[in-house]
């Protein structure tokens, strides 16, 4: 086995299982290091070890795989990491629009998410840093965002195309948290709640219809903040009106996000058939923060079918004129 494959390969796994980051980051960083030596150094086992970024677990992998075995740690993780799911709804979806890179707090440079959304068929993958108030998540700012965009868009070819958008923080008030005319260059506009989760319901309800209300947003994302599992622990939906929240969504043409990340399961199934019955649009959406999280989709596509979602009525199973037309 090619040893840069299997280190990749346990990269991707540990990310899905939503591993340590820098467990994940060990063998992608090792990965990287492997590529770059020379033929000499890969096949001295003292001078491999020795190598910056090659550590006592990467390097067992990579002498396993250069003597033609499958890695031991590879063989466990494919065992112990849970298959992506089949469904009819997973193979129709087209792209994601909601996905981090190492601009705010996800692992990994903007090619890489690219190169993974590209061997995972996608047609389409936004990217979706944080903005500048979340700095917690290295949120851009507006100078930053301009920077990234063209960098992301230069990242398309070939059939594939990858959306400049961000995730914006939706601020007490209900205002968006980046420049009005900033938010109107980008392709996709992700709105979410990050801070305040418990203010009281009615305040809430209003600050959530004004942020869909917004032009310029398409998608109203992990829209309860909820926590059901996972090393964060868990924590409590926030408290708003459904009906009227959704309402506005389908009103304004907004797609309530279909978080697939098993630790939020957001929106909650009664919450998806108040959104279904309000006529919303709806987005599954991985929320990666590391390359192998963009396949969690499986999870939210598992979800989204089980609730009766048409399939005409998720964007992410729209092809990308139709999606852009949408969008804009």
């Amino acid at each position: 086995m090619d040893p840069v494959d299997a280190l990749l390969e346990i990269a991707s796994l540990l990310e899905r299982e939503r591993a340590s980051r820098y467990r994940a980051k060990a063998f992608r960083q090792a990965a990287a290091t492997l590529q770059d030596l020379p033929d000499d150094v890969r096949a001295d086992p003292t001078r491999l070890r020795a190598a910056k970024g090659i550590g006592e677990s990467t390097f067992a992998v990579i002498r396993q795989a250069q003597a033609g075995q499958v890695p031991d740690y590879l063989v466990e993780l494919r065992g112990d990491v849970e298959p992506e799911r089949v469904s009819e709804l997973r193979a129709k979806l087209r792209g994601d629009l909601h996905a981090h890179t190492d601009w705010s707090d996800g692992t990994t440079p903007l090619s890489v998410m690219a190169a993974a959304a590209r061997a995972l068929g996608h047609e389409y993958q936004a990217i979706t840093d944080h903005s500048p108030r979340l700095r917690v998540a290295r949120g851009l700012s507006a100078e930053r965002l301009r920077e990234q965009m063209p960098l992301v868009r230069a990242e398309s070819g070939d059939g594939f195309t990858l959306l400049a958008g961000i995730e914006v923080d939706i601020l007490d008030d209900g205002t968006l948290d980046q420049e009005e005319a900033l938010l109107g260059e980008l392709d996709i506009v992700v709105a979410s709640v990050h801070s305040k989760l418990r203010m009281d319901s009615r305040p809430m309800t209003a600050r959530m219809i004004a942020a869909v209300s917004h032009p310029r947003v398409n998608v109203l994302g992990h829209c309860t903040g909820r926590l059901v599992q996972g090393e964060r622990g868990t924590r409590p939906q926030s408290a708003f009106d459904a009906a009227a929240v959704f309402s506005a969504c389908a009103d304004n043409g907004v797609a309530v996000e279909i978080n697939s990340r098993p630790e939020r399961q957001d929106p909650p199934d009664e919450l998806i058939a108040i959104a279904l019955e309000a006529g919303c649009l709806f987005s599954i959406d991985s929320d990666a923060h590391a390359p192998g999280q963009l396949s969690l989709l499986d999870h939210g596509a598992e979800r989204a079918e089980r609730a009766g979602i048409p399939a005409s009525r998720i964007v992410t199973t729209w092809g990308l004129s139709r999606l852009l037309a949408w969008a804009e």
